[in-house]
């Protein structure tokens, strides 16, 4: 999935240009599974693979969240599955609201980290859907906010985006392990499901 693909879906006029470009960017992600030579599947699997389990796309886990930058981000060190630890400067809070099972709104934060030299955003998460529906591991997403972050006040969080990370397909990789304060006490049927239950 490419950054541009994961823009243009955040960023789509309406609903069906973003479902349509939301099926396009599954397909490329499968493609990529099967056929890529960088794929985490083991190459001797790959011919049976017949694509990744996903929720059906659903708008309301496409939501805007508030930005508050840390002007003196906190350094946070991860747990990493079959790893070592490794660090991430907590650069910012984002604030959002979520359905939970009983159709209320409830107010969410996930806090954005960002790897020495890198000017993406990642957002390693959990909610109530992990070990039972998705990865239990978490699942993972990436931001690519433009410009300086401190001059953007909020943020498009698509959680349809939300996807595995490769440890889940092989203990070569290395995944970090979503920090506390990213553990949301909503279910999130949205993104990627687990690979393993597919």
């Amino acid at each position: 999935m490419t950054d541009d693909a994961a823009g243009a879906a955040a960023d789509a006029p309406d609903e069906g240009a973003w479902r349509e470009r939301l099926d396009e960017m599954r397909a490329e992600k499968d493609e990529f599974l099967a056929n890529d030579p960088q794929s985490p599947i083991d190459p001797d699997l790959r011919a049976d693979f017949e694509g990744l389990d996903y929720f059906a796309p659903d708008p309301a886990y496409r939501v805007e969240a508030d930005v508050e930058v840390h002007d003196d981000p906190d350094t946070v060190e991860l747990t990493v599955r079959n790893g070592t630890a490794e660090r991430f400067h907590a650069v910012a809070t984002l604030s959002f609201a979520l359905p939970n099972a009983a159709g209320e709104t409830v107010e969410q934060t996930l806090t954005a980290l960002r790897a020495e030299g890198s000017a993406a955003l990642f957002l390693p998460f959990r909610d109530k859907t992990t070990g039972q529906q998705t990865y239990d591991g978490g699942r993972y997403m990436d931001l690519h906010p433009e410009g300086d972050l401190a001059a953007v006040d909020a943020v498009t969080l698509d959680f349809n985006l939300a996807y595995t990370p490769f440890c889940a397909f092989a203990d070569a990789f290395a995944c970090p392990m979503p920090p506390t304060d990213n553990w949301l006490d909503v279910a999130i049927p949205a993104g990627e499901r687990d690979p393993s239950l597919r």
